[in-house]
């Protein structure tokens, strides 16, 4: 057993322990036909029992959640962005443009460029906004910092490859929050102890489907095998790359990354940022075993030279 912190790694369950085990399985997220709905969020709260964590709108849109934590293990972001006047519409969720739903062609068209003039507010140079909506969630990253920063075993890696919290051993340290490049994990005040998504590992042992991909209903939110996801993902991007749409990009997907690949990664219709998503997330535990060692080396140079003292003075 390995155990590596960095780097390509095809195998993590292997890597974890497991010998025998079925395939990694994770969450594909589309974004591009996620509507807002939040079925998800309310999902995931009834089956997994999250507390609920504010019923008041926040004033940041629609959203009265406003990022992932303790107490929201998925949570939809509702980003509004300035519209350019001659956007395309691909019949794709919050793309069109201001009064695109008043045109013959109407959302299910698949590409209908609306021209400036008969965009409203052209003339006062008001081009109006568009709705980015996206469900985030937990990684479940190949390398997992929060699970190897954990000093009591809380956070273990499951035979399908997730990383799940097992809150009936967790002291509360709080060190897997700044491990975390996502900013996921999170301390619940109220209880002392550290949550974040489970993927529903109490319904993948039994086959079922996690609570928010099986809410969805525009199934933005799929879960599969992970090497089936990221064929799925990779053709429904050359779909929307054939239709025009040549901004879509997957986030997550490549193994070759920072973090090894993630076990729930998205398809994203603007820059990571936009979306709150770091551009290019690094394992924080990656350089750990180099930063023991030079601890060691230093260690032992201090330990020589009090030892020569030592011998010296008995001269």
């Amino acid at each position: 057993m390995s155990n590596s912190l960095h780097g390509r790694l095809d195998d993590v369950q292997q890597d974890a322990g497991y010998d025998q085990h079925p395939p990694r399985m994770g969450f594909f997220t589309d974004t591009s036909v996620c509507i807002g709905c939040k079925a998800c969020e309310v999902a995931c709260k009834e089956w997994n029992d999250v507390p609920e964590d504010g019923m008041s709108l926040s004033g940041m849109s629609y959203d009265n959640t406003q990022a992932l934590g303790a107490s929201t293990w998925r949570h939809v972001a509702f980003v509004e962005k300035p519209l350019h006047p001659t956007t395309t519409d691909l019949g794709l969720p919050g793309m069109g443009a201001p009064g695109w739903d008043s045109h013959e062609n109407g959302p299910a068209s698949a590409a209908v460029t609306l021209p400036a003039s008969e965009d409203q507010g052209a003339e006062s140079g008001d081009s109006g906004v568009r709705w980015l909506m996206s469900s985030d969630v937990c990684k479940h990253c190949t390398h997992a910092a929060c699970l190897d920063v954990c000093p009591t075993g809380s956070l273990f890696r499951t035979e399908y490859g997730t990383v799940v919290v097992q809150p009936d051993i967790c002291n509360g340290c709080g060190y897997c929050v700044p491990a975390c490049p996502y900013g996921v994990i999170d301390v619940r005040k109220e209880d002392g102890r550290a949550f974040k998504c489970t993927l529903c590992y109490d319904r993948l042992k039994t086959g079922d489907t996690p609570a928010c991909a099986k809410a969805c209903p525009t199934e933005s939110i799929q879960y599969g095998e992970l090497d089936e996801l990221r064929a799925r993902a990779d053709k429904r991007v050359d779909e929307l790359h054939e239709k025009g749409l040549d901004v879509a990009r997957l986030y997550g997907r490549d193994p070759e990354d920072g973090v090894g690949g993630d076990g729930a990664f998205f398809l994203l219709l603007d820059e990571p940022e936009v979306y709150g998503l770091p551009p290019d997330p690094v394992v924080t535990t990656r350089d750990l075993g180099s930063i023991w060692a030079h601890v060691g080396a230093a260690a032992g140079a201090l330990l020589a030279i009090g030892a020569a003292s030592f011998v010296g003075r008995r001269r």
